[in-house]
């Protein structure tokens, strides 16, 4: 894991507290709000651990924090996404994120709290791009066949590049012939973007702040709650170039421009030329790790299906957060898991207090990035491995904030 950070407490409305945590790994981290549906009212900030080393290259950062943002109340959406009723479904068990974080932050979670996500349905669905109804699993262990696949279940106003649209977007000035490293983190709460660096070529060089071998390209794939490092080897004439994210399947965007000192800043539209595809795996399955894991088999295998049923009800192993069983782990033993989506939906799933290598992409296996969230595509599977060396009761869930909430949550818990 990068750093570890256990936070057990939820602050209430005008308190502080200190927290103490030791940091041991450089890179580029992020830390939001676990509590209800904070996340979507913005409620995040990047968290950059720098590596000493790299405080002497002449390298400029440019940190990007990307949202997707509603005016509406995210409780509003929720009960759009459920329906408005009741689906004969049983009450999900209470269910609290006041006291979770992010994996990179390592967070611990405890205890629970008072979420209900009983009847949650997919009544509501349908926007974005190619959104049928999503399909019935009947019973909370599943049943029928989904529908076909679709991406976006949320609605959203605008999509924001350190909190600004590409009417105002944010500008850094940056040297003719200059390096730069973007460290860009995907903070939305349900989008998937395409990274369009435009007339630059990067080199990605580290996910979820974990190197990786260089990847070149002006295209990246960029899942819920990832983040990406490239480096730029700016052009040596002046000029501006926009960082873009594009929403997949659609046309929508946002972004951030750098330019130089007289270079000509053009307006960018709010809207690329064409519709983004589809965010999938084939970036995923570039990736090699700088630092992988060491070589050994996995004492410990677990697979985790991932289902959906009506109520827009998301489900692992076929139970909802609060119904679950844990997943078993063992300190100092190598796991492995198994994640198998059998849904209308690709969902990032993410692991706290740990890194994990993503190791088989439906059933290839390789030695792929090292990495926090990794996205599991509808109807495929992604195995991940990871050295249990954290002990603690640990959250494992779909980041997209909305499938969360609808029970798409279990734990890790070590072994005493």
């Amino acid at each position: 894991m990068g750093f570890r950070l256990s936070l057990r407490r939820c602050l209430p409305p005008g308190a502080a507290h200190d927290y103490d945590f030791a940091l041991n790994r450089a890179g580029t981290n992020w830390m939001h709000s676990h509590h209800g549906l904070q996340e979507q009212g913005l409620l995040a900030a990047p968290l950059i651990v720098r590596d000493p080393a790299e405080t002497r290259e002449d390298v400029q950062e440019v940190v990007v924090l990307f949202h997707d943002f509603t005016f509406r109340d995210p409780a509003e959406v929720l009960a759009g996404l459920q329906g408005g009723g009741h689906s004969g479904e049983a009450q999900a068990a209470p269910m609290d994120h006041a006291a979770m974080g992010h994996a990179a932050m390592g967070q611990a979670a405890v205890g629970q709290a008072a979420m209900d996500h009983g009847a949650m349905g997919h009544a509501a669905m349908g926007h974005g791009a190619s959104a049928p109804a999503a399909g019935g699993h009947s019973g909370e262990s599943g049943g029928a066949a989904p529908a076909a696949a679709h991406l976006n279940d949320v609605e959203h106003d605008a999509f924001l590049a350190n909190d600004r649209t590409l009417d105002d977007p944010e500008i850094f000035r940056v040297e003719r012939g200059g390096r730069v490293r973007l460290r860009l983190i995907n903070g939305a709460a349900a989008t998937n973007f395409w990274i369009d660096l435009g007339g630059l070529e990067g080199r990605l060089i580290a996910v979820d702040g974990m190197p990786v071998e260089p990847v070149r390209g002006r295209r990246f794939e960029f899942a819920i709650a990832q983040r990406l490092d490239i480096a730029l080897d700016l052009p040596k004439n002046e000029g501006a170039w926009p960082i873009l994210a594009i929403r997949e399947g659609e046309r929508a965007r946002t972004g951030v421009i750098l330019a130089t000192a007289s270079g000509a800043i053009g307006r960018v539209g709010g809207e690329a030329d064409e519709a983004a595809a589809a965010v999938g795996l084939a970036l995923e399955g570039k990736l090699r790790a700088l630092q992988p894991l060491a070589g050994r088999p996995a004492d410990r295998q677990h697979t985790v299906t991932i289902t959906e049923a009506p109520g827009y009800v998301w489900m692992l192993n076929g139970k909802r957060h609060g119904g679950d069983t844990p997943l078993a782990v063992a300190e100092g033993k190598r796991v492995e898991i198994t994640f198998r989506d059998q849904t209308t939906m690709a969902h990032p799933m993410h692991l706290h207090g740990h890194h994990f290598q993503v190791v088989a992409i439906n059933g290839q296996r390789f030695a792929g990035a090292v990495r926090d969230t990794v996205l599991v595509p509808s109807q495929g599977s992604v195995t991940v491995a990871f050295d249990a060396v954290n002990p603690g009761k640990w959250p494992l869930h779909c980041h997209h904030l909305y499938h969360m909430n609808g029970g798409m949550m279990t734990t890790i818990e070590y072994e005493v």
